[in-house]
């Protein structure tokens, strides 16, 4: 169940509108570091716990709800950017560069098809994605998910802030930010409240990985290397279950080669030296003429 209020969650002012700084908020709000892909990311997330886990699913659905209130500030501040910029050429050149390169910085589409206002696509106009989201129903997982999520956001909401030299826009920006700080300090706080968060899944017993190369760094140099004493290569892992260790080579064994297809997929040509050898069997596609039936559709020869 969910409400809503006739207000922003932080005020949206614009003393400059600016088209093209429309058209990079958008990535804000539709992109792979956007808005979108929190609020749906965090609500997937919660839909998925179990009984149980009522503190978890809380955290994870009153974030997304808050998620879904940047994207309504993000849309304003796209509008507010939009409309009220200037449209029509002056006599005066430099009101009249400044004109086009507003025109001309915009997404077409925002003016064609959202009437100046945003759109769930990206800076690029790219529709927004499902496949952003990382929702894989195990909370540990998820939460790691959610610090790399936060950590992007935040990146993004830094280049837009030194990219704008609006004070409204500096400042709904510093506020994005100071909210991607607590996120990613919640998520984190979250993973530190798990008995045993790592390795993502804990549930699989490790008596079963392979012993040999579970806490090892592999190098793929091609001249081997010593070991460079990296906290990565030697020492305890962070999980507290085993040892670093350093690997100098790839294991390395087996062949590259795929078994011959089906006689019915016909996927390989012969090789010139096989045709002109003669060697009609070089493929393994049989020359045989009954492969198929007499109205044209794949059978199975087994049936």
């Amino acid at each position: 169940m969910f409400f809503q209020e006739p207000e922003l969650q932080y005020e949206v002012t614009v003393e400059e509108p600016d088209p093209h700084f429309a058209k990079l908020l958008q990535q804000a709000i539709g992109g792979q570091e956007g808005e979108m892909r929190v609020a749906m990311q965090y609500m997937f997330q919660a839909w998925a716990l179990p009984e149980g886990y009522e503190e978890y699913r809380n955290l994870l659905m009153e974030t997304a709800a808050e998620e879904l209130g940047h994207i309504e500030m993000l849309a304003t501040a796209v509008t507010k950017n939009l409309r009220g910029s200037a449209k029509q050429m002056s006599d005066d050149a430099e009101e009249t560069a400044a004109t086009a390169a507003a025109m001309t910085g915009q997404n077409p589409r925002q003016f064609l098809s959202a009437g100046e206002s945003a759109m769930p696509v990206d800076s690029n106009g790219v529709p927004f994605t499902g496949n952003y989201i990382v929702a894989s129903g195990n909370l540990a997982g998820d939460l790691y998910a959610n610090v790399m999520s936060e950590a992007t956001g935040r990146t993004l909401a830094t280049r837009l802030y030194e990219y704008t030299d609006d004070p409204g826009m500096k400042d709904m920006l510093a506020y994005l930010i100071a909210r991607d700080t607590m996120h990613q300090n919640q998520w984190l706080e979250a993973l530190e409240s798990l008995d045993d968060p790592v390795p993502v899944p804990a549930s699989f017993p490790q008596e079963q990985e392979n012993q040999e190369y579970n806490y090892a760094f592999m190098s793929t140099r091609r001249e081997q290397q010593p070991d460079p004493g990296y906290p990565w290569t030697q020492g305890e892992a962070p999980d507290g279950k085993g040892q670093f260790s350093y690997l100098p080579e790839q294991p390395g064994d087996g062949e590259v080669i795929a078994p011959q297809p089906s006689p019915m997929t016909n996927d390989t040509p012969s090789r010139p030296d096989d045709a002109a050898a003669g060697d009609s069997n070089a493929t393994g596609i049989s020359e045989t003429t009954d492969s198929k039936p007499s109205d044209g559709n794949a059978t199975d020869s087994n049936q």
